[in-house]
């Protein structure tokens, strides 16, 4: 069994923590200006090219995480 990377999961850890402290914080700071990640999230898909720029990241996203390198279905049933 293949050992797994503690510094990947360290930085995936590191990563959703900042993305929940920037969330926490700009509800707490309604009022200051500090937009939140919904806030951002509009500001981008105000425009079409910011849709279909979110749509492509979403693809990308879901293909990586969830389709490449899964070889579950694609084995060789013999």
């Amino acid at each position: 069994m293949a050992e797994h990377p503690v510094i990947g999961y360290l930085v995936w850890a590191l990563l959703f923590g900042a993305i929940f402290a920037w969330e926490g914080i700009g509800l707490l700071r309604l009022h200051d200006g500090f937009p939140t990640l919904s806030d951002a999230t509009r500001a981008v898909m105000s425009y079409p090219a910011g849709r279909w720029t979110l749509f492509a990241l979403w693809l990308w996203f879901g293909w990586h995480t969830f389709v490449r390198g899964w070889h579950f279905l694609l084995q060789d049933p013999s």
